[in-house]
């Protein structure tokens, strides 16, 4: 394994690797949530932790991004030391979590200009960064509305937008669709797609939703009780399950169970507020 200075990412086998993690484990007192995980997800994918609330797909998440220690393990996000670097592996990420992190009371111009400053985006860069970014969001025309105003699907592309300002090499997106209907839903995967083409940041999103998966994922691994059950291309798990005829299928294969969503609700806050209690 080797080192780029210039680039913060490490090579894994001669590829790029946007995350590399060895034996990775969070404990609850006696509960294991997260249990020694190995994983290397190379740069420039859109990658997806696929499994029901309790598979601990948030508890993983939240290790990478610097928020909660691990027991033991260890794990490199952007070539960086999730223990020994945070800061430095905090400046290379950006982190959409499945709690609301829009501000009501701002408009969505108001709320972009507050993450730039938070993250340290020049001075002279912030107006055409964040007009960029309402732009690529699809936001411009409703820029001057507050947030409160926005629709469950607008406040998401917003939040992806405040994410994105200061150009993350690793983009984390913790059950980005939680609660929206369909429609909302597929805009916002329009939005994950294009930005992928257009950033060429490593994207990774955790989902219950096994359409949104294989709509998103070049690869995905499916997380049960802690651990990792499988992981590959939808097809290449299909297959590995005997020629499942769907990705829900290839989940009860390899975990033993169905899949569940988990309902829907009517309050997008709440969605979220209940998603993160259990995930």
């Amino acid at each position: 394994m080797t080192t780029s200075a210039d680039t913060g990412i490490f090579s894994v086998s001669g590829e790029r690797a946007a995350i590399e993690t060895r034996g990775l484990t969070r404990r609850f007192g006696d509960f294991t949530a997260v249990d020694g995980l190995d994983l290397t997800i190379p740069d420039g994918v859109i990658f997806g932790l696929l499994g029901p609330n309790g598979a601990g797909k948030t508890t993983f998440i939240r290790m990478l991004v610097t928020l909660l220690p691990p027991t033991s393990g260890e794990a490199r996000v952007a070539g960086f030391d999730i223990r020994r670097e945070p800061r430095e592996v905090r400046r290379r990420i950006g982190y959409i979590p499945q709690l609301l992190s829009a501000d009501g009371g701002l408009t969505g111009y108001e709320n972009l200009m507050t993450m730039a400053r938070l993250y340290g985006v020049p001075r002279s860069e912030r107006r055409e960064r964040v007009r960029d970014a309402l732009s690529a969001m699809g936001l411009s025309e409703t820029a001057g509305l507050l947030a409160r105003n926005y629709s469950g699907g607008m406040i998401r592309r917003l939040e992806i937008a405040q994410a994105i300002l200061h150009r993350p090499r690793v983009l984390f997106m913790d059950e980005p669709t939680v609660g929206l209907d369909p429609v909302a839903r597929r805009a916002v995967w329009e939005s994950v797609r294009s930005l992928r083409e257009s950033s060429g940041a490593a994207i990774i999103i955790t989902t219950h939703y096994m359409e949104e998966a294989e709509e998103l994922c070049s690869r995905v691994a499916i997380m049960h009780r802690g651990g990792i059950a499988a992981i590959g291309t939808v097809e290449s798990l299909k297959e590995e399950a005997g020629g499942a005829e769907s990705l829900d299928e290839a989940f009860v294969h390899f975990t033993g169970s169905s899949m569940e969503s988990g309902g829907r609700y009517r309050d997008i806050a709440q969605v979220r507020k209940t998603a993160s209690r259990l995930g």
